[in-house]
């Protein structure tokens, strides 16, 4: 249901984007527009986990460093028929966690060491099996795609704003001031659906839905009680939004509600 949701709001954003194309630009401008999009979230792709562990301060371990969670990285990726990812921590007190990687044979895990100390050994494989599940999914470049589509919906808004003209001017506002806030809803529902998506096929991986549960549960309680400040285009990528009390409203969350996230994880028949 998650896979066929992100579809339907795939379809949907793509829709938009012709739809302003159209009162906008014609097809010509879609053409230019997503051309511009797509060259400017093609190197954002392509080099995503580089730009997000460095973003975030992330340093690479290697293995006699912290043997048990290679081991338990290890045992996870296996689980979930992927390579090994590249291992980080981030020094924070904030308990969170977050893959990425174009593909499984780009992969990266990092934790913070504030989840280290909060979750037990159980807990945190739960994690790691939704983390993981991530990139075997290739949610990043789902996201990269959604991301791509809402940048040619944003600039072919600012065209209409400044360029549409009197002759479509109706159609010129409508898009300028509509669509970017549209596209912002759907983008923030796919969000969502591979959040829910992940924890299915990361705790259905690891055959223990009640760890998941249980550490969201944590953690959700440790990034309210310590916010961390990263940038709005990583936050996404966190296991919980790591701004914690600065969230967005429902509409434009990037994650969904914790509580529905546990009941759903305590109600899965795997």
């Amino acid at each position: 249901m998650n896979n066929l949701r992100t579809v339907v709001l795939l379809a949907t954003i793509s829709g938009l984007l012709i739809a302003v194309g159209g009162a906008v630009g014609g097809v010509g401008g879609v053409i230019i527009a997503a051309g511009i999009a797509v060259a400017m979230n093609f190197g954002s792709y392509w080099f995503s986990a580089d730009i997000v562990l460095r973003s975030s301060g992330a340093h690479e371990i290697e293995r006699e460093q912290d043997p048990r969670l290679f081991a338990m990285i290890e045992e996870v990726a296996n689980r979930i028929d992927m390579p090994m990812p590249r291992v980080y921590v981030m020094d924070t007190p904030q308990p969170n966690a977050f893959a990425t990687g174009r593909n499984p044979q780009h992969a990266a895990v990092a934790v913070t060491t504030g989840i280290r100390q909060m979750l037990t050994d159980r807990e945190l494989r739960g994690v790691l099996g939704h983390e993981m599940a991530h990139v075997k999914n290739r949610d990043i470049l789902t996201s990269s795609v959604v991301a791509t589509i809402a940048s040619a919906i944003s600039m072919l808004s600012f065209f209409a704003l400044w360029f549409g003209g009197r002759r479509n001017g109706i159609a010129s506002l409508i898009a300028a001031l509509i669509a970017p806030i549209a596209a912002g809803i759907i983008q923030a529902a796919i969000s969502r659906s591979r959040e829910f998506q992940a924890d299915v096929d990361g705790a259905r991986a690891v055959g223990d839905p009640e760890a998941l549960a249980s550490a969201l549960a944590k953690i959700e309680a440790g990034v309210q009680r310590v916010p961390r400040e990263v940038s709005q285009a990583t936050a996404h990528l966190y296991i919980a939004n790591p701004l914690g009390g600065l969230n967005a409203g429902q509409l434009f969350s990037t994650h969904p509600p914790t509580e529905e996230r546990i009941r759903r994880l305590r109600e899965l028949d795997y």
